[in-house]
């Protein structure tokens, strides 16, 4: 069995298109959506509409549940450029959108096969606020994990690309499809990366291979996908595609 693992689009039709581009033309079936679909991106509705004719497990991210929960957003950030991008986002999806956004799990487990399995989480399982890091001491890491075990732990949320050893756990990160990151910003402002992330989990008699992956984007398409959204998130977007 082989699922490819999508996380955090944030509303880039460009980055998941490509995405999905790829994992098609690489013959996998499975995918596997880990959350945050469409807010901070130009594009809410029609990357949403994308996400559901998948018809595949789609994962409870924090930024999907802003967009059913306003008061959760503020009490998760009072950033201008966030705030403000998150309530024009709610404005542009329809009631079908919610609908669909009130269909994701917090949590869902994939049988791999041959006793293997691949847990699916946002942040963590406790939580899709919770940030999983290569450096998250191991004590912290169980708390979080919340007694949770599984051969593969999937997660998204930090933007980061991870592939980490957890006592005989992988603990993956796929990064984001529509927004990686340079470096983990915990709050500040953060260094978009012109390429879209995911990652593939493929399993075979018992074995299990993690495959970190990056799609090249081209940064003019990029950057006419935001061009003329009057949002500051969209003119600063613009100005890190250049």
């Amino acid at each position: 069995m082989r699922v490819a693992l999508i996380s955090d689009i944030h509303g880039n039709e460009v980055a998941l298109r490509a995405v999905l581009e790829e994992i098609e033309s690489d013959g996998i079936e499975q995918i596997a959506c880990l959350g945050d679909v469409a807010t901070l991106g130009p594009r809410p509705g029609r990357v949403l509409d994308l996400i559901e004719s998948l018809d595949c497990p789609c994962i409870m991210g924090n930024h999907d549940e802003f967009l059913l929960d306003e008061q959760l957003l503020h009490e998760y950030s009072d950033i201008p450029l966030v705030v403000d991008a998150v309530k024009w986002c709610s404005q542009q999806i329809e009631d079908r959108h919610r609908d669909f956004l009130r269909s994701f799990k917090s949590t869902h487990e994939i049988d791999l096969g041959d006793g293997s399995s691949l847990l699916l989480f946002h942040g963590s399982p406790e939580s899709h606020m919770q940030d999983l890091l290569s450096t998250t001491p191991d004590d912290e890491l169980d708390r979080h994990l919340a007694g949770r075990h599984a051969t593969v732990l999937a997660g998204g949320h930090t933007h980061i690309q991870m592939l980490r050893q957890h006592k005989g756990m992988l603990l993956v990160n796929p990064g984001s499809v529509g927004m990686p990151f340079k470096e983990f910003v915990r709050g500040r402002a953060p260094t978009i990366l012109p390429y879209a992330e995911y990652a593939v989990v493929d399993a075979e008699g018992g074995r299990v291979r993690i495959d970190l992956r990056r799609v090249n984007l081209n940064k003019a398409v990029l950057q006419d996908a935001v061009r003329g959204w009057d949002m500051a998130i969209g003119q600063d977007l613009y100005r890190q595609y250049a």
